[in-house]
């Protein structure tokens, strides 16, 4: 399994996949921007940069990868793994600039005549952990819309690209944005950070046991694949 990690993070990734796990988490510096949009950019390194066109279909990856003395199965799993690697990166990066992120706010809220105009819509940093726990079970989601579809053939990124990030963008829209306006869930904006945290424990729980899914069901097609 090693070896096919080495492999994905050395061959299969594009070097801008690197660029924009640490170029877009940028984007929680933008005051009043919301939190949940920025996670979404990292799907883009799915279908254009690693799973598709520039260093995947067109060097025919996924079949030099099933001519190797190594299990279907074992491919997709080592494909799991550098996509969760780089999702867990990303928010890592993101997670750094977060006291930046509060000291920018914070002082342009203080000296702003009028606040209101520099709030961050729904989820805001006050629930930052909480944004990462819905995050985190969105990513799980994403993965599994677009991984068995993609490995149905291992041709269909137009669709597994378009339903992913639909799928994604409606989610992190609800529960970033429609959720903390509707009357009485305004408490989401200011949770405790100690049940923030049990939330992301479960979240990440809920990752794993989706992934599982995703790795099963993503196997099992694979096989079925005739090259």
């Amino acid at each position: 399994m090693k070896p096919l990690i080495y492999k994905e993070l050395k061959l299969a990734m594009h070097p801008l996949c690197y660029l924009f796990i640490f170029l877009f988490p940028l984007m929680i510096l933008i005051p009043s921007y919301p939190l949940g949009i920025g996670f979404i950019y990292v799907l883009t390194c799915y279908p254009i940069l690693f799973l598709g066109a520039n260093k995947g279909q067109q060097s025919n990856d996924l079949l030099y990868s099933t001519l190797l003395p190594v299990r279907k199965k074992d491919i997709v799993m080592a494909r799991i793994i550098t996509v969760m690697l780089m999702q867990v990166a990303f928010m890592l990066v993101m997670s750094a600039l977060y006291p930046l992120a509060r000291f920018i706010n914070a002082s342009i809220l203080a000296s702003s005549k009028n606040p209101d105009e520099y709030m961050i819509p729904g989820l805001g940093l006050n629930s930052y952990v909480l944004v990462l726990a819905i995050a985190i079970i969105g990513y799980a989601i994403a993965d599994l819309i677009f991984f068995p579809i993609y490995y149905k053939n291992g041709r269909s990124i137009v669709m597994s690209t378009l339903l992913t990030i639909l799928g994604f963008v409606v989610y992190i829209g609800v529960f970033t944005i429609g959720l903390p306006f509707i009357p009485g869930l305004e408490i989401l904006n200011n949770i405790h950070i100690g049940i923030q945290f049990a939330i992301l424990a479960g979240a990440i729980l809920i990752s794993f046991a989706l992934h599982i899914v995703v790795y099963k069901t993503s196997a099992k097609r694979l096989e079925n694949v005739d090259f």
